[in-house]
């Protein structure tokens, strides 16, 4: 697995970059059909994650300098601020009532605000992976809040969507909501523990590429 991330990095992310564009306007047309919540909220999701994968894939193009810190830096602060939609995905999928729904967005709201907070906060440097350059987190010089912030952002939000996927497959009947936990959290684990922590950002992204999947797939049963 090593050596064919380490030969097809720039391709596999232009692929996974395609991916999660196809799956954002599928997500569109999707909303645009039947007004499911999950829809649109898969449809930012998809942004994030798509401008994410976009930028690591232009970045040995770009090379060094102003123009990838720039773009590096918005990478982050979109993920900071969509990767907590986790949370109403979760408060959707299983029809939470109308005050809980409004607990989770406050929730959400407070960690969004901490995911911007943690995104220009993040102090960046270049690093270089299976021919792909990217600004990665300078764990040593970025405030240990901000660090902090990213771990909940990394396995706090995915916590609740594989617990809300066994609610989902008790109640409803399908275990897609888990998959999409499941799986993002297994590759999100991969990377440590096969001894892969450069290629951890890469393998990642498989995990996202999932998550989104199973997400659509979740979405469009539960607007039949």
């Amino acid at each position: 697995m090593r050596e064919f991330l380490l030969q097809n990095g720039p391709v596999l992310a232009w692929a996974i970059t395609a991916f999660h564009a196809l799956i954002l306007v599928l997500s569109l047309l999707g909303y645009r059909k039947t007004r499911e919540p999950l829809f649109l909220l898969l449809c930012l999701l998809c942004f994030g994650l798509c401008y994410d994968a976009l930028i690591q894939a232009l970045g040995a193009s770009l090379g060094e300098g102003a123009a990838l810190t720039g773009l590096s830096r918005f990478r982050y602060v979109f993920h900071g601020a969509l990767i907590p939609l986790l949370f109403p995905i979760c408060a959707y999928a299983l029809d939470f009532k109308r005050p809980w729904k409004i607990a989770v967005w406050v929730l959400t709201g407070v960690v969004v605000a901490l995911g911007i907070a943690e995104g220009f906060a993040t102090v960046m440097v270049p690093e270089r992976a299976a021919g792909i350059l990217r600004m990665a987190s300078d764990k040593n010089a970025t405030p240990g809040w901000a660090t902090g912030v990213s771990m909940l952002l990394a396995f706090g939000t995915i916590i609740p969507v594989i617990l809300a996927g066994i609610a989902a497959w008790i109640k409803q009947k399908t275990p897609l909501l888990f998959l999409a936990g499941l799986l993002m959290f297994a590759f999100a684990a991969l990377g440590p523990a096969t001894g892969n922590m450069d290629l951890n950002f890469l393998i990642t992204m498989f995990g996202e590429v999932f998550l989104v999947l199973f997400f659509l797939l979740y979405a469009r049963r539960k607007a039949k």
